[in-house]
């Protein structure tokens, strides 16, 4: 049990997320009970049990960067992509995650895509990152 969690992360490491499949097989091969993997794999937000896209988008949404209008940019974002929150597009290119923060208050509102934080943002900015990075692909 003692080594569940690091067991998890190379699954998604392997394979992108953790699918039924590699849950049950995780329980399988440790002789930890379903259930209890399935609840470490769900009470950490580090993992995914559902394919992420190719470019990670995670909006903070901590108190410097919402007192500073990043509820609107992730609207904005999720309206640009047609996802909700969590959600993927359909042809896998963006995973939009709200965030509770990403450690760049004096950047708020601050967005990070792929790991490069956007900062001073508003809803048409960042709207246009996430264009040009589509048009990158």
């Amino acid at each position: 049990m003692e080594n569940l969690i690091t067991i998890l992360q190379k699954a998604q490491d392997t394979f992108g997320y953790l699918s039924p499949n590699t849950l049950f097989n995780v329980a399988e091969q440790t002789n930890i009970p379903l259930s209890k993997v399935y609840g470490v794999a769900t009470f950490y937000s580090q993992f995914r049990l559902k394919p992420a896209g190719k470019h990670h988008i995670h909006v903070c949404q901590g108190t410097a960067c919402h007192v500073n209008g990043s509820a609107a940019i992730s609207a904005a974002l999720r309206e640009h992509l047609n996802i909700e929150n969590g959600g993927t597009t359909q042809d896998g290119l963006f995973t939009l995650t709200d965030v509770a923060c990403i450690g760049c208050c004096s950047l708020s509102p601050a967005m990070m895509t792929d790991g490069v934080i956007h900062g001073s943002l508003n809803p048409a900015k960042a709207v246009k990152i996430v264009t040009e990075v589509s048009r990158c692909v």
